[in-house]
């Protein structure tokens, strides 16, 4: 395919286990954003400070920003992102937890 044909378009798929060591900490840091954002509306924000108090996760989901990921990145526009947060089990030495099958035969790694 020439470079023609090619999409300028390109999906970065990122898949992130982190361990948190304080929830409280987390939780805080989303609470302190969600104040600071003056334009939110009163019910929003209501519900935003419901959901990162209940879930440390969804604390998380809150913090983490695609746009801060690649807006220092020199030649791209974020386009579009998606992104949410789960509670995981977490065995590193499970099958389960190796490399994705597309990445082995990409040979990508990294």
């Amino acid at each position: 395919m020439s470079t023609a044909e090619t999409s300028r378009f390109v999906r970065l798929r990122v898949d992130l286990v982190l361990e948190v060591d304080d929830a409280d900490a987390v939780t805080k840091a989303a609470l302190r954003l969600i104040g600071e954002d003056d334009g939110m509306p009163a019910a929003e924000r209501a519900h935003a400070e419901g959901a990162v108090t209940e879930d440390t996760a969804e604390a998380l989901a809150y913090l983490v920003d695609p746009f801060d990921l690649v807006s220092q990145v020199p030649g791209v526009e974020l386009q579009q992102a998606s992104w949410s947060a789960e509670r995981v089990d977490h065995d590193p030495d499970a099958p389960d937890w190796d490399l994705d099958e597309d990445d082995e035969e990409d040979g990508n790694d990294g």
